[in-house]
């Protein structure tokens, strides 16, 4: 018997429109003769499931069902393509641990530190993962700019600490761009974490368990029309992509390995994809996407078809992962 699988997409941050298209392509391609699959659509003040016809049914958050009028569908798969709050942050995956619906990709714990760049980082340097020089403000929070430029130095970034798309995030080349782009920062979110500027390659790994093995799928070099690889770059073809990376096979084999590494050590479930900047032959660990985009116009997707491995079948490891 099919299983009902709720696509599970919105949310309640600035990347809405980005999860609707993720998640619509997760329900063109989920194998259907395998699952009953339901778009699930939520926003802060409502959670509905959206039929072919564009009907809105609300769904019922005491045990995450849907009563479409002549039936009532109990969803017993949670495939999540939020991306930020609450699919990244673990905010639905601690209600779906409540509710016992077995849910794709990381647990609670882990999908809060991913999603909290700062935090993240400061677990990754104990495991000796090289990140950029950093700091880290609060909302109203007393900085000194001759400090912060002393410590990151010139060009920097500054980035709301949980924010994805490169929302939030603004390059600062001059000293009188710093007050701005934090102000700017702090409209996203009340933390931001300023990083020096790394020059070199900047690369796009995407991590899976696939068939009880950690693979990495591929290898995406990311290069920017822009001044840095931004919303843009990232979602209006003002960038090249390039998938395999032109890097050495001393980076290519450095950057497997911290990926893999990282994979493991955060305890990492189902896909994932990591960004990285060489300095030299050394990669530089920058963020963590445990919920990387799945449109069309998205890196994981086409990585996965670079290794002969379809949407379909993703898709399917990651819902029977989510079941054992």
């Amino acid at each position: 018997m099919k299983k009902n699988v709720a696509i599970i997409m919105g949310g309640f941050s600035k990347e809405f429109d980005i999860s609707l298209k993720s998640g619509n392509v997760i329900f063109e391609n989920i194998d259907k003769s395998k699952f009953s699959a339901y778009r699930v659509i939520i926003k802060k003040d409502l959670w509905y499931y959206l039929s072919s016809e564009g009907v809105k049914f609300k769904i019922n958050k005491d045990d995450f069902s849907v009563d479409i009028g002549n039936k009532l569908i109990h969803f017993e798969i949670a495939l999540i393509m939020i991306h930020g709050s609450p699919g990244e942050d673990g905010i639905l995956q601690s209600y779906f641990e409540l509710l016992n619906i077995p849910y794709t990709g990381c647990g609670p714990y882990t999908s809060a530190l991913t999603f909290n760049k700062r935090d993240c980082i400061s677990i990754l340097k104990k495991f000796n993962i090289p990140t950029a020089k950093s700091v880290y403000l609060n909302k109203s929070e007393f900085f000194n700019e001759d400090e912060v430029i002393e410590k990151v130095g010139l060009p920097c970034f500054v980035k709301a600490n949980k924010s994805g798309s490169s929302y939030g995030v603004f390059k600062v080349n001059i000293k009188n761009e710093l007050s701005s782009s934090i102000k700017n920062a702090f409209e996203y979110d009340d933390e931001i974490l300023i990083e020096s500027f790394l020059d070199g390659k900047e690369v796009s790994v995407g991590v899976m368990k696939y068939n009880d093995v950690i693979k990495v799928f591929g290898i995406t070099e990311l290069i920017s029309d822009n001044d840095f690889f931004d919303y843009h770059a990232k979602y209006n073809g003002q960038s090249q992509e390039i998938t395999p990376a032109k890097i050495s096979e001393v980076q290519r084999k450095n950057v497997t390995e911290m990926a893999i590494k990282i994979y493991r050590k955060l305890g990492i479930k189902g896909l994932s994809r990591s960004e990285f900047i060489f300095v030299g032959e050394t990669p530089f660990f920058l963020e963590l996407n445990s919920i990387p985009g799945m449109t069309k116009e998205s890196i994981f997707p086409k990585q996965a078809k670079k290794s002969g491995i379809s949407l379909q079948n993703l898709i399917s490891e990651l819902i029977k992962q989510a079941i054992e």
